[in-house]
């Protein structure tokens, strides 16, 4: 038997304000990843970034900007980047079986 259970999220005021803050910053993470991801494509030489170089470079992003994207998890962080790689190998797995592939796009909040 299979159960499953269905929350209702009645935020506040301020916790529906931290959310829309969660997201736009979320948002804004995989957008630079997809763009990043897109110009070394274009300009080095047909080489391509994966999950771990991005992964790598988030310690950084969050030393650099505490205020926008140090605030928020970690694990979060890597599961946006890991949706945008996933993404892409759906893409690269379509162009493959020779579907109509529909490249990655830009998230908007």
């Amino acid at each position: 038997m299979i159960r499953s259970y269905r929350f209702l999220l009645r935020p506040t005021v301020q916790q529906a304000g931290a959310l829309t803050e969660m997201l736009r910053d979320h948002c804004s993470l995989y957008n630079g990843a997809l763009q990043e991801r897109r110009d070394a494509y274009r300009h080095v030489s047909k080489t391509g970034i994966k999950y771990g170089d991005q992964s790598a470079q988030l310690k950084d992003i969050r030393a650099f900007d505490p205020e926008c994207h140090g605030r928020w998890s970690f694990s979060s962080q890597q599961a946006t980047l890991r949706r945008l790689d996933k993404a892409f190998q759906a893409f690269f797995r379509r162009v493959k079986a020779g579907e109509t592939p529909g490249y990655p796009r830009f998230r908007g909040v």
